[in-house]
């Protein structure tokens, strides 16, 4: 059995958002990254891939809808869950 924390990849440019989502999640023992824009997500996932991420639809600059979309056409990236929230 690992001990290791899974990671979630929260996203939402709005800062109360990101910080509410992610100290519930804390709490609850999962490893956070947060990113405030969909070009931040991208680096983020590309520097190391999370277990699942939390993805605001609408943020300025790239949306959540495009980078869902960019991460399902990359064969490393395509079996991410994303939970896209609003």
């Amino acid at each position: 059995m690992s001990d290791s924390k899974a990671t979630i990849l929260v996203v939402d440019d709005e800062l109360a958002n990101r910080e509410v989502i992610s100290a519930q999640l804390k709490h609850e023992g999962y490893e956070i990254v947060i990113a405030a824009d969909g070009e931040a997500a991208l680096a983020c996932v590309d520097a190391r891939l999370p277990d699942l991420i939390l993805l605001d639809v609408m943020m300025p600059g790239i949306s959540g809808f495009a980078v869902a979309e960019i991460l399902k056409a990359e064969k490393r990236t395509a079996n991410i869950p994303i939970i896209m929230i609003t």
